[in-house]
């Protein structure tokens, strides 16, 4: 395909954004592919437009997400007829997306847990609330879809536990506070979530535990669940996740991505009206950082 540039001045890949249905993520692949030309030659993302230009441009082709049982290891803490409450490993993708196809929680979960509610369709099966890919710990899982309603509604009334442990840069001075500030996608970059006055209301509360020369290890409780609260709000008062690739500073704790483990999971059952409460220990690596920080205090 092909278009001509009639007003010239912005950058390759946001002009090119602003006048197809390709992101910009899209858009600089494509670049490095081969699959974009201005005037029959290559450019970088990063080329200012000039008026009269000829950008042509392919459609790259869709990834094909698979929806389908994979034998993958999957930790269940605890299953019944009506639910199942998961430990998902750090570095496992929740459900299947664009670069992340397969070998994702979801898929595993229709190995091992045959039944899974339907309301989130044949793209979420189950899943009540999501982690990000890097950030490992408990994950409820809805059977049918009477308990998923049921978790769900628990949820949105903020009346569900959700306890979790990082170590962040620097020294957090307060021992406990509360961060309230709304959160939205970034005007800037496209990938991340930022405070913004436009965002929805986003409280995060937070317990020291620990005090390093460097670190601060903490407890944080989630009041709302808005995607990359902890990480993002983390950052906005300076103590950003250490190992946060995207919120983060490049010089950091060795790891995996970010040190931050969903630790305790609490809710109502949604037959039995039971309370119900699970805990599980952050994952080696975090442990022997920890380690490592309290060693190097001596």
């Amino acid at each position: 395909m092909e278009i001509t540039i009639k007003e010239g001045g912005g950058r390759l890949d946001k002009t090119l954004s602003d006048l197809t249905d390709l992101s910009r993520s899209q858009i600089k692949e494509a670049v490095k592919t081969g699959l974009i030309s201005v005037n029959g030659q290559s450019k970088k993302a990063s080329y200012t437009v000039q008026t009269g230009d000829k950008i042509s441009y392919q459609i790259p082709q869709a990834e094909m997400l698979e929806y389908a049982p994979q034998n993958l290891p999957l930790d269940i803490v605890y299953e019944d007829a009506d639910l199942a409450v998961v430990n998902k490993v750090q570095g496992m993708v929740v459900h299947p997306a664009a670069g992340h196809t397969s070998g994702t929680l979801v898929n595993a979960l229709l190995y091992h847990i045959k039944d899974l509610s339907t309301i989130n369709g044949v793209i979420r099966p189950g899943i009540v609330h999501r982690l990000d890919k890097d950030t490992s710990g408990l994950l409820m899982v809805a059977k049918n879809d009477l308990a998923h309603q049921a978790l769900a509604a628990e949820l949105k009334a903020k009346k569900s536990l959700r306890r979790y442990v990082a170590i962040v840069h620097g020294n957090v001075p307060d021992d406990f506070g509360l961060i309230e500030a709304p959160i939205g996608r970034s005007k800037k970059d496209r990938k991340k979530q930022a405070v913004t006055a436009q965002g929805k209301p986003a409280l995060t509360h937070f317990h020291v535990l620990e005090r390093f020369s460097s670190y601060t290890f903490l407890e944080l409780t989630l009041e709302t669940g808005r995607t990359h609260q902890i990480r993002v709000h983390m950052a906005y008062i300076g103590h950003p996740l250490a190992g946060d690739p995207l919120y983060g500073p490049r010089k950091t704790l060795q790891g995996e991505g970010q040190f931050l483990h969903a630790q305790t999971l609490g809710f109502t059952h949604p037959r039995s009206g039971k309370l119900m409460e699970f805990s599980v220990s952050p994952p080696q690596i975090f442990q022997e950082r920890l380690e490592q920080l309290r060693k190097a205090e001596l």
